[in-house]
């Protein structure tokens, strides 16, 4: 069982549109809502495999009854901490050239009470779980060290735990030695505080941040594929794509892919390109079933290309 932690989560609504005109009354052509947050769509993406998780969310009001209701609706086993505020309600504009504006809200304040009982809530379930998958920002309330005590609350009972953040609240969780964590190209220079243009600056970047403390790093790379660096070695994985429709929500599925293989070695670094590539020709957020997997596409190698430049280089 795949435990996912989604401290912010959010009632996700898209409107498709023509063109994005400012100033403009717009008629959407299509609209579709879905409970959003890096940790919901993991475990979506776990069920959508076949697989059983557990979402652990704060939710409040309307907007957070809608989530545990769209979440159950897709078979997933929800576990929610009520909060005063409500949950935030995120907006997407997709035009019809491909080209996605997000309005993400900032979310409910927490107080110390309702940090606690999500602490708790997570320790009652994680004796149950294969792994935890913590994943997206914190929200007003949390301080950063926040998934740094996660991490050892989870280790202290004896479960592995993946985390996807970014900023201070990965610098600070990696002193507590989380199993793996995922960061995207932009994430992974974040963290080292320098530009990544090729592949073999990515792989350096992920070195630096096993030196502190992370036992394994899943980088995300985009279109040139994903890393993998731990302990036993460092791997590259690539997958041919016919086309993309949408690359919302891919990082998520490549996480779910990689948990539900196993969390470690080259095996779980080609699932993880397999579910990332067919999440990226599905349309908006929708999670890969076992069917829109391609393997034979998928080409994993010790062989590290360092010297390939980044398509989309970060500065």
């Amino acid at each position: 069982m795949i435990l996912t932690v989604t401290p912010n989560p959010s009632l996700d609504r898209t409107y498709e549109v023509p063109a994005l005109e400012r100033g403009e009354v717009i008629r959407a052509d299509g609209e579709r809502v879905d409970p959003g947050g890096k940790g919901v769509n993991v475990s979506r993406a776990v069920a959508a495999a076949g697989r059983r998780t557990l979402a652990v969310l704060p939710l409040g009001g309307a907007p957070g009854a809608l989530v545990a209701d769209l979440l159950d609706a897709q078979g997933i086993e929800v576990a929610p901490v009520p909060v005063a505020g409500a949950t935030r309600s995120n907006i997407a504009l997709a035009e019809a050239d491909g080209v996605l504006t997000k309005i993400n809200a900032p979310g409910p304040e927490l107080s110390a009470a309702e940090q606690e009982l999500l602490l708790d809530t997570v320790r009652s379930h994680s004796r149950a779980a294969d792994w935890i998958a913590c994943c997206g920002s914190l929200p007003r309330g949390l301080a950063p060290s926040w998934y740094a005590d996660l991490v050892t609350r989870a280790h202290a009972a004896g479960t592995r735990i993946a985390l996807d953040t970014s900023g201070r609240a990965l610098l600070e969780a990696l002193r507590a030695r989380p199993d793996v964590v995922k960061p995207n190209a932009e994430e992974l220079a974040e963290a080292v505080g320098r530009p990544l243009a090729t592949v073999g600056d990515a792989l350096k970047a992920a070195e630096e941040l096993r030196a502190l403390g992370a036992r394994a790093v899943l980088a995300s790379l985009g279109a040139d594929g994903q890393l993998l660096v731990a302990g036993a070695g460092a791997w590259f994985g690539s997958a041919r794509v016919s086309a993309v429709r949408s690359n919302v929500g891919a990082g998520d599925a490549s996480l779910a892919g990689f948990l539900i293989a196993g969390g470690t070695g080259p095996e779980a670094l080609a699932s993880a390109v397999a579910h990332g590539a067919a999440a990226v020709g599905l349309p908006g957020s929708v999670m890969p079933t076992p069917a829109d997997l391609d393997p034979a596409a998928v080409t994993v190698t010790a062989d590290v290309p360092l010297d390939r430049e980044l398509t989309e280089p970060v500065s």
